[in-house]
């Protein structure tokens, strides 16, 4: 399997595939490239409607041309911890990244999240945030309001009066009750178009299966997300 940067043609056969309604696994396979590495192309380059091969191109060389011969950690970088290989986790943040934007977070938020998910103490202050990030305050504040909207980020107060941002087993319980939240307020908004319409119409009918599906999906979730938080505070057994 081929390894090293991407090449202009593999780029151009990227956009081709994506123009294709290619998955990214396919993509992959044709390159004879991971998964992984399409993926964090195309979501670091525009997205799968956005993408274009040569600016993608253009935008890696400048990037390397900015950070130097090699792509590793600066001298002033945090020094391993618990043996692990620095390099590795490197790679592992950017994956996770990856996939958190795949799942629908813009490029900031979701290397915030990343940030405090991978760290051992699970939270950090904003100026933590931008040393690790190397990003402006500004940019650290609007993700971390937009984490917070979602319930994805806790703010706390230190003993040093200041505001450090927490992830916990907790915050994705709370995410997904929001969600299922925003679904019953779908609901009830597509069953009062039902009584607006006229209970007999076919556009009345439609809203009123969107709200018949969506109301399954929304108790289906909140139950499966108190079954798991449930299990999730239950200790583990010793291992004998």
């Amino acid at each position: 399997m081929p390894g090293g940067r991407l090449t202009q043609q593999e780029r151009r056969q990227i956009a081709l595939g994506l123009a294709d309604s290619l998955s990214y696994a396919e993509i992959a396979r044709r390159l004879d490239r991971p998964t992984s590495t399409v993926t964090r192309e195309v979501m670091r380059n525009g997205g799968p409607t956005a993408y274009r091969a040569d600016l993608a191109h253009r935008a890696t060389e400048r990037r390397a041309r900015r950070s130097g011969p090699a792509a590793v950690r600066e001298p002033d970088a945090a020094p391993p911890s618990h043996g692990r290989d620095t390099a590795a986790v490197a790679e592992y943040e950017e994956e996770f990244t990856t996939v958190l934007m795949s799942s629908g977070l813009a490029k900031m938020p979701a290397r915030v999240l990343a940030a405090l998910y991978l760290g051992d103490t699970g939270s950090l202050t904003a100026s933590d945030l931008v040393r690790q990030l190397r990003v402006s305050p500004a940019s650290v504040s609007k993700a971390v309001a937009y984490l917070e909207s979602q319930s994805l980020v806790r703010r706390e107060r230190d003993g040093q009066r200041r505001d450090r941002y927490v992830v916990d087993d907790e915050l994705f319980y709370q995410a997904t009750i929001a969600s299922a939240r925003a679904n019953d307020r779908l609901v009830a908004t597509a069953r009062q178009g039902v009584a607006v319409l006229g209970a007999d119409s076919p556009a009345a009918a439609r809203l009123e299966n969107v709200a018949r599906f969506l109301d399954f999906i929304s108790e289906s979730i909140t139950r499966a997300a108190e079954q798991a938080r449930e299990v999730l505070h239950t200790p583990r057994p010793p291992v004998s």
